[in-house]
């Protein structure tokens, strides 16, 4: 039987997608692909939705009976030894729970990240500080200081995507309220607001506030985060979570509800101009 991971790679997401297609392709059925290496269908079904690692013994065998040319095979085979490589945040497997892992794989992976954030600023824009105090307040269910040091440590980390040679673009409304509500004291929120304020430097950043003032939008209900990828085989998904997990959705209606959603809220919101004019009477403020 393949063996589990606690997330997989997007690696594996994007060739268990292709190996669907093959079979499909091929006119086989999963039960019909499970006798071919004498498992269940179900492991199959693992494979094609990447809920297990790629074992290079199946592969051949699948891709073999598929019809797929013995290059083209080789080359399979070689993409699925890469994407079996563990991903670098698996070194924080042991605070980072598997509904969370699968997002920072896709994180990496997209190249445009759209971000709603009704109550804290978006963890890769958060300041050390910040994300301890966050934390500490046990706002994602982590009290333990050593804990609290590692999901800090993972933040940081995180944080790298958005300046290296092919960062994606990252887009985030925030509500006034992620601003103004207090987090460790005044000297933490001037920091936090100035990496904002760099932040928004950057080409591939913009930053919108949603004002009071604007009154209710469509995105109320919580925050969520839209990824779109370079990749054909990866749909646009759509990450939303809940007190003790998330759901990923990449059914074609539920990601159109949540990008309309999306859009109305950036286009109600203060622009990306005027946010920075926001930030810094905020900052007066403190």
């Amino acid at each position: 039987m393949s063996e589990p991971r606690s997330a997989p790679t997007v690696g594996q997401v994007v060739l268990g997608r292709r190996l669907l297609d093959l079979r499909e392709r091929a006119g086989l059925k999963r039960e019909e692909a499970a006798r071919i290496l004498r498992v269940t269908a179900a492991t199959v079904r693992r494979m094609e939705t990447a809920e297990v690692a790629l074992k290079i013994p199946y592969l051949q065998l699948l891709l073999k009976s598929y019809g797929v040319s013995d290059d083209e095979a080789e080359a399979f085979v070689a993409l699925a030894e890469e994407a079996n490589q563990p991903g670098w945040w698996q070194r924080f497997h042991d605070i980072l729970p598997g509904w969370f892992s699968m997002y920072v794989s896709l994180e990496g992976a997209a190249a445009l990240i759209r971000s709603y954030e009704p109550h804290f600023v978006p963890g890769v824009l958060q300041t050390e500080e910040y994300a301890r105090g966050v934390m500490e307040s046990g706002a994602i269910g982590q009290t333990r200081p050593e804990d609290i040091e590692r999901h800090v440590a993972l933040r940081m980390e995180r944080q790298a995507l958005l300046t290296r040679a092919d960062a994606p673009r990252f887009w985030a409304v925030m509500d006034e309220t992620a601003l103004r509500r207090p987090v460790v004291g005044p000297e933490v929120m001037r920091d936090q607001i100035d990496k904002l304020l760099e932040a928004a430097k950057l080409p591939n950043v913009t930053l919108q506030v949603a004002p009071f003032s604007s009154g209710p939008h469509a995105g109320t209900y919580g925050p969520f985060v839209l990824f779109r990828f370079a990749m054909p085989e990866l749909p646009d998904m759509v990450y939303s979570e809940y007190l003790t997990g998330a759901v990923y959705l990449d059914a074609r209606a539920e990601v159109a509800t949540h990008l309309e959603v999306m859009d109305r809220m950036a286009a109600q919101a203060a622009t990306a101009h005027r946010t920075k004019e926001i930030l810094l009477d905020l900052r007066k403020e403190l």
